[in-house]
């Protein structure tokens, strides 16, 4: 058996004034057949997952390029052509192959091609011709295509966020591939649109249980897979939305059933699922009020994981202008103000130009006297079993606010990218991070509670005021109930 691998990962916001260019996938992965051999990514992670099992069944591995850009603008048009044009290459250099694994997004949108993956797997299908399995693993925060469907045997997503599933998922759709590979199953897909543009949160209930079901379903009557794509709600795209896809043995009608089953069950909740975003003067009052901390503000509107540039000043400006203390704040992406820390070296005190650098989303820049605390390289910060580099960084102080900037542009995962210069947010009373909900794994278990603020920027989650150009079906919340008329 020859299996042929492959991995091209970034999620596009297309309202992000952030370009993903070849410079984006540089600073996080690039890599021409040898990802696997280099520390894991959350996309290499699966492709190591598929050569580890494939090799341990004696089969023959084809791995051709792995690239990750954190999430931003558009991909530009030369870069995705060429990732592709190397991909299929590879491909058509390792025919005759038996089957096909990608790790992709879900959600890439480059110049020209709004649906990437759609247009990646219909090239990949060309070379394999249609019986080759061709198998493909996405973000939950993938927009899921007809062009997808058709193309692929089988696709599967991240059921949890924090993605903490993602190798899991990896090794239960090799089990797919080699079971279809044996004869032993027939992939059939269905998809239910649930019309729902949304954040969606399966820590919580009701959607932690509706997950748990679709967990407990998997391998029963017939049912192989079954993926809840949330859809990314700032892809300015024809198919953004939340959807429910289901791979049967053999039976697409079951599919479609159950992939509607579970669809209407999250479409009844949608109510409850609504967020709770508070502005950024309530979120801070909340937490002043809390007896004791640490209180996790989330700053969702600065993700750099949804395509925000991670230097916005919105929240940080009202902490300085109220006087609040006992604060610590991270991840500041600004390379310049880093720069100007380490030249200056640890214990000096400078006026130093914080964030508000990339645009409007940002903000405006915050001019503070600041003492620099720590210097640092190599820090990593986790994600789920990964740890990912954040560059150099700095942790400097105004007063008793403690801020972290750092140069690679990242969301906050795990207090990690704190403690590793010497900065204990569990000592905290009050805790900022840029992230929307990835930052749960780490921060949840020192948190005292976690709140979510709707500051200004460039994730905004009033979904019903989203400037879409190409959806055409109704949706909720835009309105309450879609599927009347």
């Amino acid at each position: 058996m020859k299996l042929f691998i492959a991995g091209l990962d970034t999620e596009t916001n297309t309202f992000s004034p952030m370009q993903t260019g070849l410079e984006a996938f540089r600073e996080n992965l690039i890599a021409y057949g040898d990802a696997t051999s280099r520390p894991l990514t959350c996309c290499s992670s699966q492709l190591s997952v598929w050569r580890k099992a494939a090799q341990e069944k004696a089969w023959c591995v084809v791995e051709s390029l792995c690239a990750v850009a954190e999430p931003g603008g558009r991909t530009t048009r030369a870069v995705y052509e060429s990732f592709r044009a190397t991909i299929l290459g590879d491909l058509k250099a390792a025919m005759p192959v038996e089957a096909v694994m990608l790790a992709l997004h879900g959600a890439c949108v480059a110049e020209g091609y709004d649906d990437v993956e759609g247009d990646l797997l219909e090239h990949v299908r060309g070379v394999v011709g249609p019986n080759v399995p061709v198998a493909a693993e996405l973000d939950l925060h993938c927009h899921i295509t007809d062009r997808m469907l058709a193309n692929a045997t089988m696709i599967a997503t991240y059921k949890e966020y924090p993605h903490t599933d993602i190798e899991e998922v990896a090794g239960q759709l090799f089990r797919l591939v080699e079971r279809t590979l044996a004869g032993e199953v027939r992939p059939a897909m269905g998809v239910y649109d649930c019309r729902m543009i949304n954040t969606f949160h399966p820590h919580r209930a009701p959607l932690r249980g509706i997950v748990d079901r679709m967990k407990a379903v998997e391998g029963q009557d017939g049912v192989l897979s079954v993926s809840f794509g949330h859809g990314f709600p700032w892809g300015d795209v024809e198919d953004v939305g939340a959807k429910m896809l289901v791979v049967t043995d053999n039976d697409p009608e079951k599919a479609a059933r159950t992939a509607r089953s579970f669809g209407r069950e999250i479409f009844d909740a949608r109510e409850e699922m609504r967020g709770d975003y508070l502005g950024i003067d309530a979120a801070l009052d909340r937490a002043i009020a809390a007896k004791s901390g640490p209180i996790v503000l989330a700053d969702v509107s600065d993700n750099a994981g949804g395509g925000a540039p991670g230097d916005s000043t919105f929240i940080l400006r009202r902490i300085i202008e109220r006087g609040i203390e006992d604060v610590a704040t991270c991840l500041y992406w600004d390379p310049i103000a880093v720069r100007m820390c380490r030249e200056a070296g640890e214990g000096a005190t400078l006026a130093l130009r914080i964030g508000g650098k990339v645009g409007p989303a940002s903000g405006d820049p915050l001019d503070l006297s600041v003492t620099v605390r720590r210097v640092a390289s190599g820090i990593t910060q986790r994600f789920g079993p990964t740890p990912l580099g954040i560059g150099d960084a700095v942790w400097v102080s105004v007063g008793n606010v403690d801020i972290v900037l750092n140069t690679v542009r990242t969301q906050t995962f795990h207090p990690e990218c704190m403690t590793a210069l010497g900065l204990d947010p569990a000592q905290k009373k009050i805790v900022v991070v840029k992230s929307s909900n990835h930052f749960r794994a780490g921060f949840e278990p020192i948190a005292r509670e976690i709140l979510y603020v709707s500051a200004p920027g460039a994730l905004q989650p009033s979904f019903e005021e989203l400037a879409f150009t190409k959806l055409k079906r109704p949706y909720w919340p835009r309105v309450a109930n879609p599927f009347e008329g």
